[in-house]
């Protein structure tokens, strides 16, 4: 049945496509010729009438200016035979294509396509994504329009919204996630940068009080001090900017992927970025797990030289001062983050021998590896 009813919608297609270009000229040709034999007659006739004497000469020159004016008309049109005839051929080629049209499309379908599968309702596909970028927002979105209150899910949107270049609805969901979760570094750093990517690279003065908050939270916040001393220079303040971007200099660690760019905005406003780039080694970096989450929003290649430039700088820190428990904590967890695990065992290895793990540090250490599921087998020994 199902078969039958495309055929018969396929054939009343090309019926209808077709039919205004099927109609011909002929019946206009038949009619002109028509006209012209009445008017032939009609000059014979007149020739009769005048030689009998029934019309004067003047008379008669006037009938057949006329009837002669009509015949030339008439025979003009007979004139265009040829032309009707070949813009009725170009009529049957574009009846032809025509007709073909929907044949072609029905064949590529049974070929190409399943027809006897229905298609997958946005339901079932907003249920199993999979990777589509799209789908996974679409999904979200729907969660949270039926969840506005969800602070977590908010949370997780906002950066996706900044990557995929949805600037205001990143705007939205971080000023969302920080009116239901509270504020952080991460979220006020996020929001700041969404606001300043979203004026062309202008620090507005919100987004300079959203990075002045985060860097409390956190001083040494690689991402907050340089957009506060962007802001500096572009408020025209240039020994304050100069210093400023000297100072990250000074703090960061080498080979981190932001020294060109701070270097390039020292040297603008007056500063000597050669000799400020040199790092300090007392000042290795100290990454905590949440300095590794604020560096999402850099690109790829250069947040994974952030991370893997600090995460070294704190490892080599604590191979000369073993003591720091805190620090041995955050470097496992940043390995993990990593998805290194032999460097996370490693470490995890080191902090147990400054820290053994009968004492109650070493089962802190113990614990963590246990939750970030990196096996302590012979670590211990």
């Amino acid at each position: 049945m199902f078969w039958i009813l495309v055929a018969i919608l396929t054939a009343a297609v090309a019926i209808i496509l077709t039919h205004p270009l099927m109609r011909s000229k002929q019946s206009a040709i038949v009619d002109g010729e028509g006209e012209v034999a009445v008017y032939r007659d009609q000059l014979a006739e007149l020739e009769r009438e005048r030689a009998s004497g029934l019309i004067g000469e003047t008379e008669a020159e006037y009938a057949r200016a006329e009837i002669g004016r009509r015949l030339l008309a008439a025979a003009s049109g007979k004139s265009e035979h040829d032309t009707a005839l070949t813009a009725r051929r170009h009529s049957v080629i574009a009846s032809l294509v025509t007709a073909a049209l929907p044949i072609t499309g029905l064949c590529l379908y049974l070929f190409m396509g399943s027809p006897n599968h229905p298609d997958m309702p946005l339901e079932a596909r907003l249920e199993n994504p999979g990777s589509d970028m799209n789908l996974l927002i679409a999904k979200a979105e729907r969660h949270l329009a039926q969840n506005p209150a969800d602070g977590a899910g908010w949370d997780v949107l906002a950066p996706i919204y900044f990557k995929t270049m949805r600037f205001g609805d990143a705007e939205m969901a971080y000023r969302n996630a920080i009116r239901l979760l509270g504020d952080n570094p991460e979220r006020l750093t996020g929001l700041a940068e969404t606001l300043v990517t979203a004026n062309q690279g202008i620090v507005t003065q919100e987004a300079q009080s959203a990075f002045a908050d985060a860097e409390k939270m956190r001083p040494g916040n690689p991402r907050a001090l340089f957009y506060l001393a962007l802001a500096l220079e572009q408020a025209g303040k240039k020994e304050e900017a100069r210093d400023a971007f000297a100072a990250i200099l000074k703090a960061s660690p080498a080979g981190a992927p932001w020294i060109p760019l701070v270097q390039a905005h020292l040297e603008a406003t007056g500063g000597d970025a050669a000799l400020a780039a040199v790092p300090k080694p007392e000042a290795p970096g100290n990454p905590t797990a949440e300095d590794i989450e604020a560096a999402n929003a850099m690109a790829p290649a250069d947040r994974q030289a952030m991370i893997a430039g600090m995460v070294e700088s704190l490892d080599g820190k604590l191979r000369d001062q073993p003591d720091n428990f805190e620090g041995w904590m955050r470097l496992v967890r940043s390995y993990a983050m990593l998805n290194n695990d032999g460097k996370a065992k490693e470490a995890l290895q080191n902090g147990l021998k400054a820290f053994p793990p009968d004492g109650e540090q070493g089962k802190k250490l113990l614990a963590l590896a246990q939750q970030l599921g990196i096996p302590a087998d012979g670590v211990t020994q």
